[in-house]
Parts: C-alpha cells; sequence; structure tokens
C-alpha cells in the first residue's frame, strides 16, 4: 500500500475508542524524517503514571526529540470541538508529528505520526505509521532511539528537560456559560447527524421532545454553511472519561473526585446518579455558531450513554424554561 494512502480521523464520533482503535490499526511504516528537526507532542492513555511520562520524555530528550507537551490520547478525540481545538493548538506550537503511546496487555507501544490537517480541518493519519511494541517502557523507547539516529543527525538542540504535562488547551473561542441559551427559543438549532442510519433514526425521535425549532444536518457541511442556511447554535456532543469531560469543558476538577455526580431524567423525573471516574460519559452542550457562546446548562447531565445524556440536556432545558 502506498505510504501516503490515508484514512481520516473523522469528527464527530459516538466512539471515542473507535477512532483509538483506527490509529492502532494502521501498519507498519518509516519513521517520519523530521522526527529530530521539528517539535513533537505526546498523547498518552489515561492509565500513564508521572513516572512513566518522566520515562518517555527521557528518552525522548535523550534520542533528540522535542516533545513540547503531553496530555491523555482520549481528550485529542473526545469531540469535534475539542480536536479542532487541538489542531489550532499544534500548529500555533508548530508542532510536526505526534507522538502516541498506549499500554498493551503486557508492554508498551509507541507510534509516531506527522501532523496532517485536511480541508475540513480533520487530522489526517497516514495507513502506514512508525510504530513499535515492546515489553518494557525503556525497550521501546531504545528502540526509537536506535531507529531515529540511523542515518539521522540531531537538529533539535534547545529541548526542555522536564515535561509540559496536561497542558490547558484553549477550546472555545467565545464565553463559557453555565445555563441554556433563551435565544434557542427564537433562533434554530442545527444537529448533526452521526452517519448511521440507525442512530440517526434514535437520534431523531429523541429530537422530537426539543420544544423549539431544529434541524438535522449532515455532519460534513460546513458551519458557514449552516449559518447561511438560518441555524445560530449547533447541538455539540464530547465522549471521554467523565473527569477529562469536565476539565475539557472548563470545570473545576481541583478535587480530584473518584466519582461524578450526574443529573439524570430516565423516567422524567429528574435524579442523582453517581458515576465512576473512568467511566466512559456522553455530554452535550450548544455553541453559538457565528460567535463560538458556549451553553453547557446549568448542572452537569453527563450519562454513559448518548440517548440518555441528549434526553438529559433536552429535559433539563425544558425544566428551567418551564415547559411541560
Amino acid at each position: 500500500m502506498n505510504l501516503f494512502a490515508c484514512f481520516l480521523i473523522l469528527i464527530p464520533s459516538f466512539v471515542f475508542g473507535q477512532r483509538i482503535a483506527d490509529l492502532q490499526r494502521a501498519g507498519n511504516g518509516p519513521i517520519p524524517e523530521t522526527i529530530l528537526s521539528t517539535r513533537v507532542f505526546v498523547f498518552t492513555d489515561y492509565t500513564f503514571t508521572e513516572k512513566e511520562i518522566n520515562t518517555i520524555h527521557a528518552g525522548l530528550v535523550k534520542t533528540g526529540v522535542d516533545a513540547v507537551g503531553y496530555t491523555q490520547v482520549d481528550k485529542l478525540f473526545a469531540g469535534a470541538d475539542i480536536t479542532q481545538a487541538f489542531i489550532k493548538y499544534l500548529q500555533n506550537r508548530e508542532v510536526g508529528n505526534l507522538v502516541f503511546a498506549f499500554k498493551n496487555n503486557p508492554g508498551y507501544e509507541l507510534m509516531i505520526v506527522p501532523l496532517v490537517v485536511a480541508e475540513n480541518n480533520t487530522l489526517t493519519i497516514p495507513a502506514s505509521v512508525w510504530k513499535t511494541q515492546d515489553r518494557t517502557l525503556d525497550e521501546a523507547l531504545m528502540t526509537l532511539y536506535r531507529t531515529a539516529l540511523a542515518g539521522k543527525r540531531k537538529q533539535n538542540l534547545l529541548i526542555n528537560e522536564v515535561p509540559e504535562i496536561d497542558l490547558t488547551i484553549p477550546l472555545f473561542t467565545g464565553n463559557r456559560n453555565e445555563l441554556f441559551a433563551y435565544d434557542l427559543k427564537v433562533d434554530n438549532l442545527a444537529v448533526q447527524k452521526f452517519g448511521d442510519e440507525k442512530i440517526d433514526s434514535e437520534l431523531e425521535e429523541i429530537m422530537k421532545n426539543y420544544p423549539f425549532k431544529y434541524k438535522l444536518v449532515e455532519a460534513n457541511v460546513p458551519e458557514a454553511e449552516l449559518r447561511k442556511q438560518g441555524s445560530l447554535y449547533l447541538l455539540r456532543h464530547i465522549h471521554t472519561r467523565g473527569p477529562a469531560a469536565k476539565q475539557l469543558l472548563g470545570y473545576d476538577m481541583s478535587k480530584g473526585e473518584s466519582a461524578l455526580v450526574s443529573v439524570t431524567y430516565p423516567n422524567g423525573q429528574e435524579q442523582i446518579k453517581t458515576i465512576a471516574a473512568d467511566v466512559e460519559v456522553h455530554k452535550f452542550y450548544v455553541r453559538h455558531i457565528e460567535f463560538g457562546h458556549v451553553f453547557l446548562g446549568p448542572k452537569w447531565d453527563a450519562d454513559t450513554t448518548w440517548q440518555q445524556a441528549l434526553q438529559n440536556f433536552i429535559k433539563g432545558l425544558r425544566n428551567e424554561m418551564k415547559i411541560n
């Protein structure tokens, strides 16, 4: 297969784990030519400890790889707005390659992928990428060291020897609001389809409970076109672990909770639900297309299925606006 044949990591996705699986299924390819001359950003499993990240960074420094930041890989694939914010951040920092670090059972896997962005602002990953799987992290880093320095010269001279862990990525261009947008009473809401007939049928059925004007649209319609068609707001969706979702959306996570409390409406009545911190959740919110203002709702209403999370969002909106 041609090295430059590509598949796209398409966003939005209702299963972020599928995006990671797509990445791991890529074939074996050569290490990028620019690995020792450009910056990289590192995405790891959320289970990596600070000690393991320090080990990765020390190995990259030894090799001559300039890693400018670290965060969890499930954040990158958590949703359309999130991925696009990461892309903008990586481009602004002049990152040339992405390093992915996974824990396998047993052992570790390292992958290096050139940062290539398609015209529709999605990440493009070659069908073949450089990867290594080894029993220990040190062995994986040694494989990288030998491969990178085979015929290549170190060109990164000013490398930070201390890793920048879990940097804050600016996600939204407008104001962040823990309330509903009352303009939704008069302004049209665009609701992107998932691209799966069965799931889109479920989406259509749940949206019948939404009390105001809305329009189901294909996921690949540009936002500028949605605006021309009369939609001022866009329904958005995030899917990842609860703490990661809350952190990405700007909630205070300094307490390091082992479980998160969410508001849900399984039978139409408000209930409190406790969800373990390592469980994947779905959360819906609304973003103003032109100005980027984000409306999260007054209560954390994430849930373990996208269907219930969307019902929570709609029921919470109806309650807040006193609509039976």
